[in-house]
Formats: structure tokens, sequence, C-alpha cells
């Protein structure tokens, strides 16, 4: 913020779950963007969080026209990047592995996948559903540091825990130095566990078991927010419906 109080356009559009930060800054440059009425064309313009931010219809269109997309990750496939042996996810993403019970009248185009990004991770070892999206408003919904959506995973487990130790995962342990937030942790069934949390550190649920004495033999996520992973295949994908929101 600066010292009359403005803060960049960009930023309050992000805050103000408009777009993307990047998207905000492409829709400066294109014109599409308007503070109390008035045009904004400058990169870096400033403004009042009391100010009035609006898009054009040509900014509107334009995030109708993205996609997103919802997959089930194998296991042996990374979330982002390439890594010496594995393949990204995003590879999966073809016409052939289309879901066949995809409602969607959305048509295929290898072009989509141009600025396609996963919204979170699922690492090598673990399945289940992986959102992909053009979206920046999408993006920041599930993983932006003050995300509060849940995603909800089964684990298959092996070891002992007590009352004490399943109190713990629910809430108490930290991890790097951080306690974490509350968790709901319950049994599904005698070797399995059901973990819904709201953050999602780096290997989070097979570092909090490990420190309760359990080793993670499979895991699952299969939710995220009101967005259930469904009855879709392992390997196959689908587009996220219009009547769905995380």
């Amino acid at each position: 913020m600066s010292e009359d109080g403005k803060v960049r356009i960009s930023k309050l559009m992000s805050e103000q779950g408009l777009c993307s930060r990047r998207e905000a800054d492409a829709f400066i440059e294109r014109g599409w963007v308007f503070v109390d009425g008035v045009r904004v064309t400058e990169l870096g313009s400033r403004a009042y969080p009391t100010q009035k931010i609006t898009l054009s219809r040509e900014a509107k269109s334009n995030q109708l026209a993205q996609v997103t997309i919802l997959l089930n990750k194998p296991v042996g496939y990374v979330s982002g990047q390439a890594e010496p042996g594995y393949k990204p996810a995003v590879t999966l993403i073809a016409a052939a592995s289309r879901h066949a019970g995809d409602r969607s009248p959305q048509r295929f185009d290898p072009a989509q996948l141009k600025g396609l990004a996963p919204a979170g991770r699922l690492d090598i070892d673990s399945t289940g559903l992986l959102v992909f999206t053009q979206d920046g408003r999408i993006a920041k919904l599930l993983i932006g540091e003050d995300s509060r959506i849940e995603k909800e995973y089964l684990v298959r487990v092996e070891g002992r825990l007590d009352a004490q130790g399943l109190k713990r995962l629910n809430h108490g342990l930290s991890l790097d130095g951080q306690a974490l937030k509350p968790a709901k942790v319950s049994w599904q069934n005698e070797d399995q566990l059901r973990f819904v949390l709201r953050e999602g550190k780096k290997r989070q649920i097979r570092r909090m078991c490990e420190l309760v004495g359990l080793k993670v033999t499979g895991l699952k996520r299969i939710r995220i927010g009101s967005v259930k992973l469904g009855d879709l295949p392992g390997g196959a994908w689908r587009y996220l419906r219009e009547d769905e929101r995380f």
C-alpha cells in the first residue's frame, strides 16, 4: 500500500476474487478493467480499496471460455513439473482418456492445455481427485494462503493408533515448526482413516501419520470442497460442470 492508501489494482482484483493477479494485468493491458466506471490501461495503476472495480463484457467472456478439468490421478504421476522417471499428470489429459460419462457439452481441443495448471498437489504415490484449471479465480480459491476449501482423503494405514493418537491427528501436531490447523480424522474401517483438511503442506498426511506411529500404504483424495471424485476411473478426466462449485 502506498502512503496515500492506494493499492495496486491487480492486487485488489485478486483479493476481491475477480481474477488472478496475472489475469488482472492482462485485462488491464487490454483495457478490460474499470475503476468507478473509468477505464484503466496502465500496468501498476493503483486505487483505493473502497473504489468499485468492474470487468468489461470481453473480460467476462474470456473467463467463461477458460476450462477446468478434474482428473483421477493414478500412482506414478506428479502433479506439476516432470521429475526424472515420472511424467506430469497433465499428460493424461487427451481426447482418448476423457471419461465416457462426462456430461459436459464442452468439446476437447488440445489448445485447452495451454495455461492449464494444477490447482494443488497430489504426490507421486497418491491417487484421486486433481484439479487443472486455466481460471485464476479457481486456482486462488483452492490453493491461496487463505483458502478454506476442505479436501477429503481415504488413507489406508498400518500400525496401532490409540485414542490419544487419533486426538493428536485431529489437532495437536506440528510440521516444519508450525502448528497444523484442526483436521477431521476418523476411522473409515479397521485399516482405513478418513482425513478432511483445510491446508495442504507437502506430504502432510503421510508425515502426520508418521508422527503417531502409522505407516500410510494407500492415499486417495475423494473430494475438494463440494466437488467429488465419484465414479471417475483412474487415469480418466472430465470437465467441471456448470452446476458444480468448489
